[in-house]
């Protein structure tokens, strides 16, 4: 029968009892992923402690493709510090902080075309995490999904139908 036939055979004889079972692994798998996402926010006080260099903008520095771990702190951000931000749409009154211009290493202008219409200069609340270190390349995967959604669905097909054909 082939492949095809024995793993649709595999997914008949699937009991009730079994699916519930990789139902509920599959939902503690998914909890513990979250529950180390919010330790992570808590221990760096970022709100995105690990992101991907999504293009050439750092270069040298940082390649596209690199994750980098990012951490928050109360100190005043100096000239020269790595920064991630995320800019809001919404306007904000003046808090009385310092003003932040980014500028790509790669970049022979700074990043005010990245802000919001009209906005000049970032805030502390726009900046979401320090760069604390990073990890080279290994962010090109979710990249590669993104840019490629098509792979993606391979992926997670491929994985649902080996949890689904999983006999343990």
């Amino acid at each position: 029968m082939g492949w095809v036939g024995d793993t649709v055979d595999s997914i008949k004889s699937i009991q009730i009892r079994q699916a519930l079972s990789q139902a509920v692994s599959l939902g503690l798998i998914v909890t513990s992923a979250l529950i180390i996402w919010k330790g992570l926010m808590l221990m760096t006080g970022s709100e995105s402690p690990v992101v991907v260099v999504l293009s050439e903008s750092m270069e040298p520095g940082f390649a596209r493709g690199d994750i980098l771990f990012l951490h928050m702190s109360k100190d005043p951000i100096r000239a020269g510090e790595i920064v991630v931000f995320n800019v809001d749409v919404h306007e904000r009154k003046d808090t009385g902080e310092d003003y932040v211009l980014t500028k790509g290493d790669n970049n022979s202008d700074d990043d005010r075309i990245l802000y919001a219409p009209g906005q000049r200069w970032l805030q502390k609340h726009h900046i979401m995490g320090r760069a604390a270190g990073f990890l080279p390349y290994v962010g090109w995967v979710t990249i590669i999904m993104t840019e490629k959604p098509i792979i993606k669905y391979i992926i997670i097909g491929a994985l649902g139908l080996l949890v689904i054909t999983s006999k343990d």
